[in-house]
């Protein structure tokens, strides 16, 4: 028994031994594939063409309207990736105003923010800023920064300067470092759009695919502005496969969303009818939204290959289905069981 018990004893050191190889090898694969690979070749400005004197072309007028706002021009150059003339400077907080589409304010993060500023006792990120309508000086991501120096009673802010307006427009696809929910992007998404359609009523909505990120922002944009509470993420899944740009021009196409939103919104008034029935018959989930708006998705089960950009079915067509499906809903067919996979499937995509 001693010799079997020996035996095993000196064979497990080599058991582990010969393991480890495979567990090491699968760590290292696991951390090259966690490394950014840089780029093949070498891009934008070297060091000789950023410098940039205040006095050029590109920014005279710009500067010019910098100080004519009460504000310093403290120096300017390219951007290193794009060459874009960029001018830093100080401006009052009262001559800068945030962009007419961007997020709501929060006066709790504006407070948060403005108690954290003053710890530090240094404004460091400088805004960025536009030359908007009437040549009014936008900042299209420092809204709470704004407000926070408002908070603080600074007399001037650091502001980083744009001669290019059109960058007022791209700045939400900049926005990844604190990620919106979806009501903020989505009204965000949906005023930018109207802006858009009275600065350049003949441009199609296509040719913004880039600055709206996905069709579904703006036609639940338009619901947001009419019902603040509208339970946008339960309608997002079925969005995303049938909601696509139009290629008609921007005026047009908004009234064209405005039809589905009203679609959508009635949709939404029959299943808040079918979960107070469920609720009445002792249900009590908080996914029962999740699972009705499931249920009556008429591309719930269409699956869509990557890289496919065709809608799985016409928008039209499925809020038609779908309005169908939540009439003739049979609340028979309800179990605990069906719910019970849903808060599953939720927690997944948490």
């Amino acid at each position: 028994m001693a010799t079997r018990t020996a035996a095993r004893t000196k064979a497990r050191p080599t058991q582990r031994a010969s393991s480890r190889p495979g567990r090491k090898s699968s760590v290292r694969r696991a951390t090259a594939a966690r490394k950014l690979k840089p780029a093949a070749r070498q891009r934008g400005l070297d060091a000789g063409q950023i410098a940039l004197d205040v006095d050029h072309q590109d920014i005279r007028a710009l500067v010019a309207r910098i100080r004519q706002a009460g504000g310093v021009v403290i120096g300017s150059y390219r951007d290193p990736l794009g060459g874009r003339a960029l001018v830093h400077a100080t401006l009052p907080f009262k001559a800068i105003q945030p962009t007419p589409f961007q997020r709501d304010l929060s006066p709790t993060h504006t407070r948060r923010l403005s108690e954290k500023i003053d710890e530090a006792g240094a404004f460091l990120d400088p805004l960025i800023l536009v030359l908007g309508e009437d040549q009014q000086f936008w900042t299209p991501n420092g809204r709470h920064r704004l407000a926070a120096a408002k908070v603080l009673g600074l007399q001037q802010v650091s502001v980083l300067v744009s001669p290019d307006e059109t960058l007022a427009y791209r700045i939400l696809a900049l926005n990844t470092e604190k990620a919106h929910n979806l009501k903020d992007r989505s009204l965000e998404v949906i005023r930018m759009a109207r802006s858009l359609a009275r600065r350049q009523p003949d441009a199609r909505e296509t040719q913004f695919a880039d600055q709206f990120e996905s069709a579904e922002l703006l036609t639940l944009g338009i619901i947001y502005e009419r019902q603040s509470r509208f339970a946008g993420g339960a309608y997002s899944p079925l969005l995303r496969k049938v909601d696509r740009f139009s290629a008609l021009a921007l005026p047009a196409s908004l009234r064209e969303r405005e039809g589905y939103a009203a679609r959508l919104q009635a949709i939404d008034v029959e299943v808040r009818k079918i979960i107070a029935a469920l609720q009445a018959r002792g249900f009590k989930s908080p996914y029962l939204r999740n699972y009705v708006v499931a249920r009556i998705n008429p591309v719930r089960f269409k699956l869509q290959k990557r890289g496919e950009t065709a809608p799985a079915m016409p928008i039209g067509q499925a809020l038609t289905r779908m309005t169908a499906a939540a009439k003739g809903f049979k609340l028979d067919s309800v179990s605990n069981a069906d719910l019970a996979w849903v808060a599953v499937g939720a927690g997944s995509h948490d």
